[in-house]
């Protein structure tokens, strides 16, 4: 299970280095847009669109990283009251509850994404890629899932009420 981990946060932490890279030319483009505006009153053709994508490509291939280094919004006011035993079952049944959750929205992203047929409105850009990214997205964190479940399990196992 340590390979398995291994591989599951090296890929994720590399599709979120790619996604981050989208940063760079989306921060330029929206400064390209603000000053091209105000000095000669000219907006950049599409650039709203390249924006949205370049946002949503950078959301998307974030999300198994942010699973990996536990950045998502956690309460644990009422968790982290209950003894070491009644923790790790909850853990174990809120993952649970998510994979089932992430693996729904994996099914429908390639089913969606495959009926895709339109594009862009200003651009022209198809939307099957970025459909397709939903999918690619929910498989990486179904990942980082699997193996935080097997962490969650053996904290279960382990767990000693007290």
């Amino acid at each position: 299970m340590a390979r398995f981990k291994d591989i599951v946060h090296k890929l994720n932490r590399w599709v979120c280095y790619v996604g981050m890279v989208l940063l760079i030319p989306m921060m330029l483009l929206s400064s390209a847009e603000v000053v091209r505006r105000a000095v000669w009153s000219r907006p950049i053709p599409g650039t709203m669109e390249l924006c949205s994508y370049m946002l949503a490509v950078f959301i998307l291939l974030g999300v198994a990283y942010t699973q990996q280094v536990k950045g998502h919004v956690r309460v644990t006011m009422l968790v982290g009251r209950l003894p070491a035993r009644a923790r790790a079952a909850v853990e174990v049944f809120t993952i649970a509850l998510t994979m089932f959750i992430v693996g729904i929205l994996a099914w429908q992203g390639w089913v969606v994404a495959w009926e895709e047929k339109t594009v862009s409105d200003m651009l022209r850009i198809p939307q099957l890629p970025f459909r397709l990214l939903v999918f690619v997205a929910a498989v990486l964190l179904e990942l980082e899932l699997i193996v935080d479940m097997a962490g969650a399990i053996g904290r279960l196992k382990g767990a000693r009420d007290g």
